[in-house]
């Protein structure tokens, strides 16, 4: 038979030697600081944390859990991240705590940063720029719903760049400080989570009314506070104000993804697998936009996206904001955009990023 302090005496050997393991990576990561230091390289690259964890996890054959395994090292990369700088990383996102844009906050930088929920869209840019956050957080388009304007109209007004993307799959729960969904007499939401789950709250909620609520976290907060409330929130607002889940997955679509961008003053290094979006004005002249298109086909780049927003200064008068497969520093990209340029009374490159997955 198996002898238990055995047992325990082989686990305490292996706490060892994860110890000694993390003591010796530790000493590692200080080197990478000195080098980041003297090469003037961010100290925190969150896909560098993102091909590691996937690496691990397609060598795992153990029974240790891939899931778990990416909250330990997301651990471990926050001690890291510490060691290297001492002073938190700023990350301004749209608030409250609990929203979405919160949520693809989380996922993307690490547990040391310092995450800044502000008002509003226009505040998460101005606190960017104001240089009081190094990162910044905003949607730019849902799969259901499409594009967010108000955060295209900001790349206007400001001379900061797209530094990374951010994929979520957007899961809304019914929570409330009750158990039972007979006792629900009020729901919580914002009207688009509303929306989204219309089917399921017709199917299961029906005569149950229904109250907007600026923000699916805001309305968590009132959920906590109101017996025989309940909300339509995320799985993080249900930890941040101890709520029970009703149901979870109740929108209508399986499939409902938001992307949100990283906004930034800094340039994102070349991946290989990267993204650059641009903004342009065209000339005023026939053919203008197929001159625009020309060099993209000419060069064989792949356009992901296009969308065109009134400029506000002139009647029918457009913005064009463009997504293209590759990074500004190939140069097809760049001879292409050098001759997509000659047509334009304006262009910007707002970034070159990497590609994000789910």
């Amino acid at each position: 038979m198996t002898d238990l302090n055995e047992c325990r005496k082989q686990i305490d050997d292996i706490d060892e030697q994860i110890l000694n393991l993390l003591n010796n990576r530790a000493e590692i990561v200080m080197e990478i600081a000195e080098v980041k230091k003297r090469d003037n390289v961010s100290f925190y690259i969150p896909e560098r944390e993102k091909a590691i964890v996937d690496r691990l996890k397609s060598l795992n054959k153990g029974r240790f859990p891939n899931e778990t395994l990416e909250v330990v090292f997301k651990e471990i990369f926050c001690a890291s991240l510490t060691l290297e700088q001492p002073s938190a990383i700023k990350i301004a996102h749209l608030g409250p705590q609990a929203t979405f844009t919160h949520q693809a906050a989380l996922k993307q930088f690490s547990a040391a940063c310092v995450f800044l929920p502000v008002a509003s869209i226009k505040k998460v840019f101005e606190t960017v720029e104001a240089g009081e956050a190094d990162y910044g957080v905003v949607p730019i388009e849902n799969s259901n719903e499409g594009i967010v304007n108000y955060t295209l109209d900001m790349f206007i007004d400001f001379g900061l760049n797209i530094f990374s993307e951010i994929l979520l799959t957007v899961k809304h729960n019914l929570l409330s400080k009750t158990s039972e969904r007979v006792s629900i007499k009020k729901i919580y939401s914002h009207p688009h989570a509303t929306a989204q789950c219309r089917l399921w709250l017709e199917s299961n909620m029906l005569g149950v009314p229904i109250f907007d609520s600026p923000s699916t976290a805001e309305a968590a907060s009132l959920a906590s506070l109101e017996e025989g409330a309940a909300a339509i929130a995320s799985d993080v607002a249900a930890k941040i104000y101890n709520l029970n889940f009703i149901e979870k997955q109740i929108e209508d679509n399986k499939n409902n993804i938001t992307r949100f961008l990283v906004i930034s003053g800094k340039s994102h290094p070349k991946t290989g697998n990267d993204k650059t979006s641009i903004m342009f004005t065209l000339k005023d002249e026939p053919s203008a936009l197929h001159s625009i298109l020309s060099p993209f086909k000419k060069f064989r780049i792949n356009l992901t996206k296009i969308e065109s927003r009134p400029s506000k200064k002139k009647v029918w008068d457009y913005i064009f904001f463009v997504d293209l497969e590759g990074h500004i520093e190939d140069k097809k990209v760049n001879k292409a955009l050098n001759d997509v340029k000659k047509h334009c009374l304006y262009m910007k490159v707002l970034g070159s990023y990497p590609q994000s997955a789910i």
